[in-house]
């Protein structure tokens, strides 16, 4: 851990060319990459020379809006694909399901006495089938643009991070959380981890791939980052 300007920095020494540095939701937790050849003062510095964007940085998240905790009752607000949706609990005996009503509705029937935890699941599980079924056809779509195939995609809860990839293994992992954003987010943060098996990191080349196989993908990148917050810390 290193202070510079009154900030906590977390240091981490890894086997790469350049120093990479993030600033992290909810409170603007400051990390960073430094290969093993540059000594402490050099990352100081080049923290230092950063230290008005990681201000700017901070300061987005805390004027950022957050998700309250979901209680899963009639008349909360749930997001699905970017839009939110009023939820509507129907108690009632047989299979619990969930279903989009309306353009304005969700609706989650379970049966009676079934408890928060319990809605919880339920819900989680159509998120997770509603994710998945986008898969084949994004796939389909973007493999032969990059030049890459996928062998398996996989969804789960993150705590810090969009997305991952096992280069080796040829598998993404995709935060379950991406499913509430608006679409040409997932898209954003798969084409992302594809870039990532021609350039392991975010290097030059990684950004100029980008730039080549999704020119806007910055501004994607912006409004993910600028969606309300769930539960926990994610960025990219």
């Amino acid at each position: 851990m290193l202070e510079v300007g009154d900030i906590p920095v977390e240091i981490h020494r890894k086997d790469i060319k350049n120093l990479h540095l993030g600033v992290y939701p909810p409170d603007g937790r400051v990390r960073v990459s430094a290969p093993f050849r540059m000594d402490d003062e050099a990352v100081r510095m080049a923290i230092v020379s950063r230290l008005p964007w990681i201000r700017r940085k901070q300061q987005g998240f805390v004027s950022q809006a957050r998700e309250s905790a979901r209680e899963m009752v009639t008349g909360e607000s749930h997001y699905f694909q970017g839009r939110r949706y009023r939820l509507n609990v129907i108690e009632r005996p047989g299979r619990s399901r969930v279903r989009l009503a309306n353009s304005k509705t969700i609706e989650l029937q379970v049966s009676p006495k079934t408890d928060t935890a319990g809605r919880r699941r339920v819900m989680e599980r159509w998120y997770r089938r509603q994710m998945r079924e986008q898969f084949p056809a994004l796939l389909s779509e973007w493999e032969p643009v990059i030049g890459v195939h996928v062998a398996e995609c996989r969804i789960k809860r993150m705590k810090t991070r969009w997305g991952s990839c096992n280069i080796d293994a040829k598998r993404i992992w995709l935060n379950l959380e991406l499913i509430k954003k608006p679409f040409t987010c997932l898209e954003y943060v798969l084409v992302h981890e594809m870039v990532h098996m021609l350039e392991r990191n975010h290097t030059e080349r990684f950004r100029e791939l980008m730039d080549h196989f999704l020119p806007d993908w910055r501004l994607r990148r912006d409004e993910l980052n600028q969606a309300p917050l769930g539960h926990y810390n994610w960025t990219y």
